[in-house]
């Protein structure tokens, strides 16, 4: 794939060679993210973040790699914040729009309305999600972050374990995830679901084909016993007719501290792609796991900045010019340990 000015839509566009690139770019990233070092390799450039649904980690985790870059960020945020509300087209917004950046990051609850908007913009557009369709980068970051924990246990990507668990029909990260994951060999997967939330068929089959075996279960711990990764998943309640309909799964798979210990090996990873409902009706991820060494949802969240800044520096053609334009931080700050 060649990246330089390329939208970013779905993850059907990559190769295993694009991703193995994107990974090697991400991995020399971390001095930036971790504000050990200042880059100023995009001074000048201007990012275009268009979210006309509710975000806080693709937005901001955006706009941060962004900066982290020497980049500088215009937002809108919310269709009422917008001239869409006005009755402007995509097509029209999307022309406006790129005139004012070099590259756009859309989020939209229709799906399929990103690739729309990118079909009339004049510069690279990332999709941050379009519905319930696709959250490509939350893939790539999610797969980053599945490499590197099981990198620590001694493992790859190729015939690892994994169990997905939660809204699976509504839940655009996971079907995102399962696409690239066919990029890979002989990888197992454990869905856990209510039968009205299961994985769509198509892409059971789609991992299949591709000779991956699939388990479909509504049974949270046996599921979760002889896996590397329980990645749990939210009920997607902003994709249900009503609240009541959304009410009606809250709460069904939670995972505690108890339950891991119980059934799953010690050095299970858990993610999550957030937000995590943590009230206490759903609760899916007990706060009592905040400080497991297993929980890997800030992990995730760290990753999330190097794999857009590595997108970011590829789609500008700069990812072999970051050191060049770099200088040591000025500043002290007390960081936690991530």
């Amino acid at each position: 794939m060649d990246f330089i000015g390329a939208n970013i839509l779905s993850v059907g566009q990559f190769e295993r060679a694009d991703i193995d690139r994107i990974f090697a770019v991400a991995d020399t990233m971390g001095p930036y993210a971790r504000r050990e070092k200042v880059t100023r390799v995009l001074e000048g450039a201007i990012l275009g973040n268009m979210f006309l649904e509710p975000s806080t980690r693709t937005r901001l985790s955006f706009g941060a790699a962004f900066n982290l870059l020497g980049g500088t960020v215009r937002e809108t945020v919310g269709i009422t914040a917008s001239a869409m509300a006005k009755g402007e087209s995509l097509y029209d917004t999307a022309r406006v729009l790129s005139g004012y950046s070099d590259v756009i990051c859309m989020r939209h609850p229709q799906a399929g309305s990103v690739a729309e908007f990118a079909a009339a913009s004049r510069v690279p557009v990332v999709n941050g999600g379009d519905g319930a369709n696709e959250h490509p980068t939350q893939a790539l970051l999610d797969l980053y972050t599945i490499r590197k924990e099981l990198s620590g246990n001694g493992r790859a990507l190729d015939d690892f374990r994994i169990a997905m668990i939660g809204d699976l029909k509504h839940g655009r990260t996971v079907h995102s995830l399962c696409k690239l994951l066919c990029l890979f060999k002989k990888v197992h997967l454990v869905f856990v679901s209510p039968p009205e939330l299961a994985m769509p068929q198509e892409l059971v089959e789609q991992l299949r084909a591709v000779g991956h075996t699939v388990e479909v279960t509504d049974q949270l711990e046996n599921s979760i016993s002889k896996v590397d990764i329980v990645y749990s998943t939210r009920i997607q309640e902003e994709r249900f007719a009503s609240q009541e309909e959304a009410n009606l799964y809250r709460g069904r798979f939670r995972l505690n501290r108890e339950i891991f210990t119980r059934y799953a090996q010690p050095n299970t990873v858990i993610m999550h792609p957030l937000p995590r409902d943590s009230r206490a009706e759903a609760n899916e991820l007990d706060t009592d796991l905040n400080e497991h060494p297993s929980l890997a949802i800030f992990r995730q969240t760290d990753n999330g900045l190097l794999v857009r800044m590595a997108l970011f520096a590829m789609l500008l053609g700069v990812e072999d010019q970051v050191d060049e334009y770099s200088y040591p931080v000025r500043w002290q700050s007390r960081r936690n340990p991530a």
